[in-house]
């Protein structure tokens, strides 16, 4: 029986969480928690146009943690309901009973005490949905927290983990790294390629997490750092050799290819082939680096990790004089 009990407090805890607009009722109108005042709110709304980043070490945001998740009053009409159906079994429900209603410990859902607390459980990151890691925060009985008391042991939430959830919505810009001469035309061996992207292709990009139940919240700001250039063959140059193209103090990377440079002055981002691509392409892939940064409510902040993004494109490279920049 505890293994069907387990199951089924997932399941109306999933319900007590969901995300405004989805639907997670538990087979019963009557088991539904209107959840819209203890769900994460994120500002802009919906996540932009554009490409999520991905942390340079591999970390990924938290798919759960713990925080407040009904009322007395809501979650004795959603258990009460669960209990009336008869399907989880007299034992069962005895024992949850015994727990939220007769004392042992907590006397009618604590609706006496109703303005002191609320009761706390797992909360999914509305953005991990689909990972299955996302249930291991909800456990069978939820806890009735006082405010201002600490909360049950675990993965609490705090700005920090707020943080962490709006790092899963940055969107970078859908932009492509300028080059000249232009990717779409057939490139040259021997040729400087200049490589650059202006401020205005790659502002800083913010997104703000809240969680109005407890008074808490964190914005998460991805600023670009720099520019990385892989030529998709050793048969190349980079500008620097190392292919890192730093950041401007005006927030541009590499320069502007102008009549005047020819193919003497040699680019400060940007690569030259030496050998054709023969057939086929070279994969010229360029990767923004953007380094991430929060702060949050009670003055907290911090550093989460570098986060990256592959723009790739297809490059022809022959061994023809005629140049088309």
């Amino acid at each position: 029986m505890a293994g069907l009990a387990v199951s089924l407090s997932m399941t109306v805890n999933a319900s007590a969480n969901e995300i405004p607009g989805q639907d997670h009722h538990g087979g019963s109108d009557n088991h539904h928690i209107d959840a819209s005042a203890f769900a994460v709110t994120y500002e802009p709304a919906n996540p932009p146009p554009g490409h999520p980043v991905r942390a340079v070490t591999g970390w990924t945001p938290p798919p759960c943690w713990l925080a407040p998740v009904a009322t007395p009053e809501q979650l004795k009409a959603e258990r009460e309901s669960v209990w009336a159906e008869g399907s989880p079994g007299f034992e069962w429900v005895s024992g949850q009973r015994d727990y939220y209603v007769n004392g042992k410990p907590h006397k009618d859902f604590e609706i006496a005490n109703a303005d002191k607390g609320f009761w706390w459980n797992g909360q999914v990151n509305p953005n991990r949905l689909a990972d299955p890691a996302s249930l291991s925060c909800f456990q069978e009985r939820d806890d009735w927290v006082l405010k201002g008391d600490p909360p049950p042991p675990g993965p609490v939430v705090t700005p920090e983990i707020l943080a962490e959830s709006a790092y899963d919505r940055i969107r970078i810009p859908d932009k492509v790294v300028t080059l000249s001469p232009n990717a779409l035309h057939t490139q040259t061996v021997n040729l400087n390629i200049w490589a650059w992207l202006d401020s205005a292709d790659i502002p800083p990009v913010s997104v703000t997490a809240r969680l109005n139940s407890l008074g808490i919240w964190a914005t998460t700001t991805a600023t670009p750092v720099g520019l990385h250039l892989d030529a998709g063959t050793p048969n190349a140059d980079l500008f620097p050799s190392s292919g890192n193209c730093p950041i401007s103090k005006d927030g541009s990377i590499g320069e502007k290819y102008t009549a005047a440079d020819g193919n003497t002055v040699v680019p400060p981002c940007g690569l030259a082939y030496r050998k054709s691509s023969g057939q086929g392409t070279y994969t010229l892939t360029a990767t923004i680096t953007w380094r991430i940064k929060w702060k949050g409510s009670g003055g907290t902040h911090g550093d989460l990790d570098n986060g990256v993004f592959d723009l790739p494109q297809q490059v022809t490279v022959q061994e023809i004089q005629a140049i088309n920049r």
